[in-house]
């Protein structure tokens, strides 16, 4: 299965096989198992289910390589009505949003990092004043310095904004280390881009080792650590280190996709854990779906079978 990966990778930027995914409603099977809704009531619908299972949630409107200011306005003004729900249903203290940069603004020529810099601040002021935060999520590696470089702005203001470092590029063990100091909250995932070996680790060995690696300078620093893993090993690691390093409940959290592993999520709820569940949504779940299923091979049977049964 693993070698499906490089071809479903390719498969999330195929016009062609867009269109042909697209033209599925999304309540199709394998698009419901991963992202609720398109519009924002099917967010917050999915956000109050969760919180009513005791976990928490991070909302992302998906969109991405935003290449016009008026479809970041649009992804902006997504984001304010998302906050401005939970904040009505009292989701708040509950669930945060996360942002991708692309979507704001940052992919625009020449202004794009001072477009999606203004267009974070907006996003944030709207998340503080709802009484909750905001996470930049990680693209792929061509962005992580402008993302790091934005985060570190925004900070100024909104220290409370989060960061997300990915596992498989070779210098995320140093932004950990950078990174985990008081009050930054700071979610690690393996990645799910596309990388080449300069930047990247490419076996699935190395990748866990880089993980473990960053788990360490995260759960030994002073910071917030945001363990974003569905690996069972990977989450008893992170269980071990929390408690050699004396971290108790509410000092780190666990993250997991919404619809993966569901069971998991509540075992560790019950457990005592905090577990937050990222819920995407929006009409632009293509590129996040492919990516998944390279994530996850197996699950292209049942993505097949959904396809044939619509055609």
């Amino acid at each position: 299965m693993s070698l499906l990966r490089q071809p479903l990778l390719l498969l999330a930027r195929s016009d062609r096989v867009k269109r042909l995914v697209t033209a599925m409603p999304v309540s199709a099977g394998i698009v419901r198992g991963y992202v609720p809704g398109e519009d924002t009531d099917a967010a917050v619908r999915a956000t109050a289910e969760l919180v009513d299972d005791h976990l928490k949630v991070s909302l992302d409107y998906l969109g991405e390589d935003t290449l016009d200011t008026d479809q970041a306005d649009t992804t902006v003004q997504a984001y304010l009505d998302a906050l401005a729900a939970l904040s009505a249903r009292g989701l708040t203290r509950h669930a945060e949003v996360s942002v991708k940069l692309s979507a704001i603004g940052q992919a625009i020529a020449q202004q794009g990092n001072k477009i999606a810099l203004e267009n974070a601040r907006t996003i944030c002021r709207a998340a503080r004043n709802a009484g909750t935060t905001v996470t930049l999520d990680m693209e792929d590696h061509t962005t992580t310095d402008a993302t790091l470089a934005t985060l570190r702005e925004l900070r100024k203001d909104f220290p409370e904004t989060g960061a997300v470092l990915q596992a498989y590029l070779h210098r995320t063990e140093a932004d950990c280390r950078a990174l985990a100091y008081e009050g930054s909250r700071v979610r690690l995932c393996k990645g799910a881009y596309d990388e080449p070996a300069a930047v990247a680790f490419q076996s699935r060995l190395d990748v866990d080792k880089s993980y473990v690696r960053c788990l360490k300078a995260l759960m030994a620093g002073q910071g917030y650590p945001m363990i974003a893993t569905h690996d069972p090993r990977m989450i008893r690691i992170a269980s071990s280190l929390a408690s050699r390093h004396g971290r108790g409940a509410g000092s780190y959290e666990f993250q997991m996709l919404y619809g993966i592993r569901p069971d998991e999520q509540r075992r560790l709820v019950e457990a005592g854990e905090t577990v937050r569940v990222y819920i995407p949504y929006g009409t632009e779940w293509y590129g996040y779906l492919m990516r998944r299923l390279a994530e996850r091979p197996q699950n292209l049977t049942f993505f097949v079978r959904s396809l044939i049964s619509t055609s």
